[in-house]
C-alpha cells in the first residue's frame, strides 16, 4: 500500500506510468469509457480524477468522511458513482468536477457501487449484507436484495443491464434479475471470501477472484463451473475482463498482478458455445440455466448458433471435445509454470543480491 497508481501498457517495452497524490493507500480505480480520464479512491477519504500522460495530473473531489472502497464511471463519462465506509453511495459530475448527490440507506460500510449499462440505474453491496438497486433520476431505493448470509463485498450488472452479481464474504455468488429481482442462480465453488467479479463482454461468462488464492470461471448459460485457475500466493483481490473480453487481469495480496489470455473466440461471441470445452464437476449442485439477453451490438445469438447444421467430423464430437479441453488445460498449466520460473528467478536476484551486500559489509569490517 504504496498510495500510488500504476499504468501499465500492454505493448512490450512500453513506459508505465507512477502517479502520486493520495495521501493514503489506493483501494480502487477505473477508466472513464474513452480511456482519457482515470478515477482513482482512496483511504484519504478522496476521490482523484487523472488525465492519464507523462505529467499525471489530478483533480481532487472531496465529499466522503471515510475510506472510499468504489470508484465507477457512467457509460457516457459524464458522471462517477462511488462508494465508502462513511455508509454511503455518492454521484459526482466528471466534467463540471462537483458532488451531485448521496444515496444513503445503507446501515454499514459500502464496498462496491456500479452504474447499469444505461446509466440509469445504480447497484451498491454493503457490509450490512444488502445489495441495493437504486433509481438515479429519482434517488430511491428499488429493491433491497438479503439473501447473503454475510458482507457483501462486490457486485456489477450483467453486460445487458437485466442480471446483476454479487459476491459475499459467505463465499458465495448470487445473481439476480434486475427487472423481477428474483434470485436466478447460487453459486458456492469457492472455500472463502470471494472479493470480486467480472462479466465478460458476451454476458455468458463470469469471472471470480477469492481469498482461497483462485479465480474461477462460470459458465451463467449452463450454471456450471469451467475453469479454476491458480497463480496466487494468497488471497486473490481483484479481478476485470478487458473491453474486449480477449484478456483479463487479476490482483492479489501477494503484491502480484496477473494479465491472463481468455482464450475466448473474441470475433464472433455467439461461436463461443459451439467451441467451449465440456464442463468440469462443480459443487455448484443442480442450477437454472439463464435464459439471458444478448448484449447490444452482438449480430448473433446462441439460438441461431445452435440452430445451424453442424459441419461433418471425421472423429466423435466427445473426443474432439475432450481433447479441446486438455489443450486448454494445457495453456493453463503453461501459464502456471511461465509465472513460477519468473518468480523463481526474481528470488535468484535477490538471493544473490543479499549474498554480494554480506560481501560488502565483510570486506569493510576490520579484522
Amino acid at each position: 500500500m504504496d498510495s500510488t497508481l500504476m499504468i501499465w501498457h500492454m505493448k512490450p517495452q512500453s513506459r508505465a506510468y507512477r502517479f502520486t497524490g493520495h495521501k493514503d493507500a489506493v483501494t480502487c480505480v477505473n477508466f472513464s469509457p474513452s480511456g482519457h480520464l482515470l478515477a482513482s479512491g482512496s483511504r484519504d477519504k478522496t476521490v482523484r480524477i487523472w488525465v492519464p500522460n507523462v505529467k499525471g495530473e489530478s483533480t481532487v473531489f472531496r465529499a466522503h468522511t471515510a475510506t472510499v472502497r468504489s470508484v465507477h464511471f457512467c457509460s457516457d463519462g459524464q458522471s462517477l458513482v462511488t462508494a465508502s465506509d462513511d455508509k454511503t453511495v455518492k454521484v459526482w459530475s466528471t466534467h463540471r468536477q462537483r458532488f451531485l448527490f448521496s444515496l444513503t440507506q445503507h446501515i454499514n460500510w459500502v464496498r462496491c457501487a456500479k452504474f447499469s449499462p444505461d446509466g440509469r440505474l445504480i447497484v451498491s453491496a454493503s457490509d450490512d449484507k444488502t445489495v441495493k438497486l437504486w433509481d438515479k433520476t429519482s434517488r430511491e431505493c428499488i429493491h433491497s436484495y438479503c439473501e447473503h448470509g454475510g458482507f457483501v463485498t462486490y457486485v456489477d450488472f450483467h453486460p445487458s443491464g437485466t442480471c446483476i452479481a454479487a459476491a459475499g464474504m459467505d463465499n458465495t455468488v448470487k445473481v439476480w434479475d434486475a427487472r423481477t429481482h428474483r434470485l436466478l442462480q447460487h453459486y458456492q465453488l469457492h472455500s472463502a471470501a470471494v472479493n470480486a467479479l467480472s462479466f465478460h463482454p458476451s454476458g455468458n461468462y463470469l469471472i471470480t477472484a477469492s481469498s482461497d488464492s483462485t479465480l474461477k470461471i462460470l459458465d451463467l448459460m449452463e450454471g456450471r463451473l469451467l475453469y479454476t485457475l491458480h497463480g496466487h500466493q494468497g488471497p486473490a483481490t481483484t479481478v476485470a475482463f478487458s473491453r474486449t473480453g480477449e484478456y483479463f487481469a487479476s490482483g492479489g495480496s501477494d503484491e502480484q498482478v496477473m494479465v491472463w489470455k481468455s482464450n475466448f473466440d473474441i470475433v464472433d461471441y455467439g461461436d463461443m458455445k459451439a467451441r467451449r470445452p465440456p464442463p468440469l464437476t462443480s459443487s455448484s449442485g443442480t442450477l437454472p440455466k439463464m435464459d439471458l439477453p444478448v448484449p447490444p451490438g452482438r449480430d448473433r445469438s446462441l439460438e441461431s448458433v445452435q440452430g445451424e447444421p453442424q459441419e461433418s467430423i471425421s472423429m466423435p464430437q466427445t473426443l474432439t471435445s475432450t481433447l479441446e479441453h486438455i489443450v486448454g488445460q494445457l495453456d493453463i498449466l503453461t501459464q502456471t509454470v511461465s509465472i513460477l520460473e519468473q518468480r523463481l528467478t526474481l528470488t535468484e536476484d535477490r538471493l544473490k543480491q543479499c549474498l554480494e551486500n554480506q560481501q560488502l559489509i565483510m570486506q569493510r569490517t576490520p579484522p
